[in-house]
């Protein structure tokens, strides 16, 4: 089959290379229909995810069809459309049974768990084409692709709901969501929201749908401010203000009642700190650029609530553990636990309640997936997501 491979910084080549096969009794194999570059894809290219190998399947955002089933799995049939969770979960663990799915204690091999847990101190759940801290499994940017535990994580979709309204269930939609939920969201509520990206589109639709009377966004790209003023936020651009003053001035020199990072380890901008940040991840002495979460925690109120579903992956340095405490900020972070929230998310499409498809800008072959990561690095002002049809 084709699919797309990692080779090194910056370097994903399509290629031939083995059809995935039934391994264990739980599996299942799906012929890709519609996968997606994630703003998550970005860091496996720019290179900040260590234990990536050159020929690695890259790809967590997909759904297709179901064209095998192993003879332990109960729950799909063969031609069942699905879309898949980025999480891969056993669902009768510690951590999928109190709904932690992305915790989940059993879907990394072990050899591959000593790695995260050297690194975390305990080991990372399971997820498709995100290196081998999390397991090394192959991801969706592909023909075909094996799914483990295949009776817990893919998600039936019924007929009359075309790919395009459904695919984003498998990351982004239930990650902006989880964001927003983090949020802990009371009437009267203020949310800022910083990174228009993917899921901080996402994550401003969500807090207005749970009740935010007002949410702010923050970025500096216009059309992706427009997308987020399009939705009911209001809008900075933080080239044009300074973030703090303009967001007390906004809320009555209070501050927001909760702010979302939806930026991550990638921050951009020429404020010094970031500057400084550039410059020892250069030379080794730092891993994450975390701009956006300091501001964060400079901005939101005294007591507030601080939302973090922006990715990081290694050490931060100058973090602000003074403000954190001072202010008493509540903290919730983590990847998203998309099992918990698929079938709940599943029905408010159907309803009309969530519309997902605003976000496509682009459309392309799996061929073309070069092209597609390259042009979301370079071009983030006009390429919101990409959509990738393999067939």
């Amino acid at each position: 089959m084709r699919a797309l491979t990692w080779h090194g910084k910056q370097d994903v080549r399509v290629d031939t290379v083995p059809d995935p096969q039934i391994v264990n009794p739980r599996d299942c194999i799906i012929k890709i229909t519609s996968t997606a570059i994630c703003g998550s894809d970005l860091h496996l290219y720019d290179g900040y995810i260590p234990t990536m190998q050159a020929g690695d399947i890259l790809g967590h955002e997909f759904m297709g069809e179901v064209v095998e089933v192993g003879h332990g799995n109960a729950k799909l049939k063969l031609g069942d459309r699905v879309v898949v969770p980025f999480t891969i979960s056993c669902g009768s663990c510690f951590f999928c049974e109190h709904l932690q799915f992305s915790a989940c204690d059993n879907s990394n091999p072990a050899h591959k768990a000593d790695m995260s847990e050297i690194a975390y101190g305990y080991p990372m759940g399971g997820a498709f084409g995100y290196s081998h801290l999390t397991g090394g499994y192959a991801g969706g940017q592909a023909e075909y692709v094996r799914v483990p535990y295949s009776d817990v994580g893919p998600i039936v979709i019924p007929d009359g709901l075309e790919d395009e309204k459904v695919l984003f269930l498998s990351d982004i939609l239930p990650t902006g969501w989880m964001a927003a939920e983090n949020c802990a969201i009371e009437p009267g509520d203020t949310v800022a929201v910083w990174g228009c990206g993917p899921v901080g589109l996402f994550a401003i639709q969500s807090a207005l749908i749970l009740g935010a009377h007002r949410v702010i966004a923050i970025d500096h790209h216009p059309r992706r401010l427009e997308l987020a003023k399009s939705l009911g936020a209001e809008i900075l651009n933080f080239e044009d203000v300074d973030v703090h003053e303009a967001l007390a001035e906004m809320t009555g020199g209070i501050g927001p009642d909760a702010c979302i990072d939806a930026v991550g380890l990638e921050s951009h901008g020429w404020a010094i700190d970031n500057v400084l940040d550039m410059a020892k991840a250069k030379v080794g002495l730092a891993t994450d650029r975390t701009h956006a979460l300091r501001q964060v925690i400079h901005c939101v109120r005294k007591g507030g609530r601080v939302s973090i579903p922006g990715v990081y992956g290694g050490m931060a340095d100058k973090f602000p553990i003074g403000a954190l405490m001072e202010k008493g900020l509540t903290v919730k972070s983590g990847q998203t636990h998309v099992q918990k929230y698929s079938k709940q998310l599943l029905e408010m499409i159907g309803e009309g309640k969530i519309d997902t498809t605003f976000l496509i800008s682009h459309r392309m072959p799996l061929e073309k997936a070069p092209d597609g990561y390259k042009m979301f690095k370079e071009q983030q002002n006009d390429v919101t997501k990409v959509v990738l049809k393999p067939h």
